[in-house]
């Protein structure tokens, strides 16, 4: 389980987290809205760390807020990601999802099977850990479900 870092990140850098929300072997992506230069491109959902938030405290808001979901969020996908100079994004691992992704801060969700990781265009800062995805999503889909896309929720 993971236990997160407390809200605000390395000195002055802002702390973004984001989830590779797992159902059924496959990775829930969002596609942008905005800004203008990041529309259409997919994206682990996620956002800030707020003031006095841990990694895992603002993940679970982020995900009750963005998708109307509730998860439990594990492990690091990868390792600190450099956004622009003034961030750093955390990717979790997060598993038994409840509740059907809702469409708020974005205007398309998609569930990826390791096969069709390549199939989207994958926002600049969220592409470095396309790789560690499909060497997660090669080992879980053969879990409990055998990767089947329509096995039930999550």
């Amino acid at each position: 389980m993971a236990s997160g870092t407390a809200g605000g990140g390395v000195s002055g850098m802002v702390s973004v987290v984001g989830a590779a929300l797992l159902r059924d072997g496959r990775v829930l992506v969002s596609r942008r809205t905005g800004p203008p230069h990041l529309a259409g491109f997919w994206e682990f959902p996620g956002g800030k760390v707020e003031a006095g938030e841990t990694d895992v405290q603002a993940l679970q808001r982020e995900l009750a807020e963005e998708l109307g979901v509730t998860a439990v969020v594990g492990d690091r996908l990868g390792g600190d990601l450099q956004i622009g100079e003034t961030a750093v994004l955390r990717v979790y691992v997060c598993t038994d999802v409840e509740g059907e992704p809702q469409l708020v801060d974005h205007d398309a969700h998609r569930w990826l099977s390791v096969g069709e990781l390549d199939d989207v265009s994958w926002i600049p800062a969220d592409a470095p850990l396309v790789e560690d995805l499909r060497q997660l999503l090669g080992i879980s889909r053969t879990g409990p479900s055998g990767g089947a896309a329509n096995a039930g929720p999550g």
